[in-house]
């Protein structure tokens, strides 16, 4: 009973740190998500909790393709296009992983988000504003 209070006040707390956060937050937050689901993942596999790692799985597999789908290819350059293919790497690590039910694969996906995650947050305020600004303006010349 106890438990299920904390996670509606975790539920509760997530959907008001999405409303408010940015762009740079929310994909943040979505590379933590993957991280976390991944690290529950590997402890399901651990306990032979097959059940609770596909879920688990099946979620940061979800958070890596919306990571993936929303690179911007054309402004991103080779960085976006490497940054794609790495996504596209994890995902099928993680079905590897799940079909092998092999815990090293899920620590080789875990060292790869955390780089990128790192890197991510390091972005300087400047940067993120300046983005936000040429991204403001791309869609009001699209209008």
């Amino acid at each position: 009973m106890y438990r299920k209070g904390i996670n509606a006040y975790k539920k509760g707390n997530l959907k008001q740190e999405v409303a408010l956060a940015d762009p740079h937050k929310l994909t943040l937050m979505l590379m933590q998500g993957a991280l976390d689901k991944i690290a529950y993942a590997k402890g399901c596999m651990e306990r032979k909790e097959f059940e609770g790692k596909a879920e688990h799985l099946s979620k940061a597999n979800a958070i890596l393709v919306n990571l993936r789908d929303t690179i911007d290819l054309d402004a991103g350059g080779e960085v976006g296009d490497n940054l794609f293919a790495l996504y596209d790497y994890m995902i099928g690590r993680l079905t590897d992983a799940h079909i092998q039910n092999n815990l090293q694969i899920l620590e080789e996906v875990i060292n790869l988000m955390l780089p990128i995650k790192n890197a991510w947050a390091q972005i300087p305020e400047s940067a993120k504003q300046e983005a936000y600004q040429a991204q403001r303006e791309k869609q009001q010349a699209a209008v």
